[in-house]
């Protein structure tokens, strides 16, 4: 199961965040900055997928922006890999180029969508 989705400028900057399960706002702020200087200090080199307390976490770089998928230890690395790959076309194809100027766009689609 899919318990976040974040998507990092390289900044280390939240652009979107969303969760699936409750986390309390101040544990989802030092959540965030633990997984994004996780998946930041990694070179292209090492492997995608890290093992982060309780849950995996799994990430995909696309230009200055990272995207990481926390799942539990159940979930397929591949499938979501995959995942955030397919997410990014569709991304692409709806707006043309997925940039940061994109990103504005999605955070207003999702606050409506909570409404």
């Amino acid at each position: 199961m899919i318990k976040f989705f974040l998507m990092v400028n390289k900044q280390g900057q939240t652009r979107l965040s969303r969760y699936y399960e409750h986390v309390e706002i101040n544990k989802r702020t030092m959540l965030e900055a633990e997984v994004i200087k996780n998946c930041l200090s990694r070179s292209k080199d090492e492997c995608s997928f890290i093992e982060y307390k309780d849950f995996k976490l799994v990430y995909r770089q696309y230009a200055a922006l990272f995207l990481v998928v926390g799942i539990d230890q159940t979930e397929n690395e591949m499938a979501v890999y995959e995942l955030i790959h397919n997410f990014v076309e569709v991304l692409d194809k709806y707006f043309s180029r997925v940039v940061s100027e994109t990103l504005n766009l999605l955070l207003n689609i999702f606050s409506l969508s909570k409404l």
